[in-house]
Parts: C-alpha cells; sequence; structure tokens
C-alpha cells in the first residue's frame, strides 16, 4: 500500500465550501480510481487554511499514471483547484512500521 500526502494552502475565508468540495470530490471521483483504497482530510489547528489529504492506493502508479492521467484528474482538480493559495505538495509514503 502506497501512502499519498497533499499538502494543500487554501485563501482565507474559503474553509467550509473547500471542506465540502473536497469532501464531495472524493466521494465521487477519487474514489472511483482503480487502486483507490480510502482517505483522510485533515485541517491544521496552527494555520486553519492549511489542509493535508492522505490518500492509500495499492501502487504509487495507480496515482501517478491512473488517476493523474486520467479524465478523473481533471474532474478533480476543477472541484478542488479554485480554492488553492499555491501549488500543493504531493509525495508518496511506503509504510516502514505501524502500531498494533
Amino acid at each position: 500500500m502506497i501512502l499519498e500526502l497533499a499538502d494543500f494552502r487554501i485563501q482565507a475565508g474559503q474553509n467550509t465550501a473547500f471542506e465540502e468540495a473536497i469532501t464531495r470530490a472524493a466521494q465521487t471521483i477519487l474514489s472511483k480510481a482503480k487502486g483507490f483504497q480510502g482517505y483522510k482530510i485533515n485541517r491544521c489547528l496552527e494555520n486553519p487554511e492549511r489542509y493535508l489529504l492522505q490518500v492509500f492506493w495499492d501502487t504509487l502508479e495507480d496515482h501517478t499514471v491512473g488517476f493523474r492521467q486520467s479524465e478523473a484528474f481533471t474532474q478533480w482538480r476543477a472541484v478542488i483547484g479554485p480554492f488553492f493559495n499555491g501549488a500543493p505538495v504531493v509525495e508518496h509514503f511506503d509504510l516502514v512500521a505501524k502500531s498494533a
């Protein structure tokens, strides 16, 4: 399993609309992608315009090729992109250890 972490900064005052948009897009677009296993969306307490999206994928390629090069990604960005205050930082992680 691969963990994608996307670090978003959004425009001030847009929290409610962004949270609705990203939740809807995750449920209706992202969740249908091949290799998708689940997601979590977190808002930063110290900086409320910062969000971390965690997406769990079967493989790296399910995200970087299958989703990012699809029409679904274009739809995804059309829904959440207008809220961005700068480009998101996206990185991928492999599980090393976890608690029971």
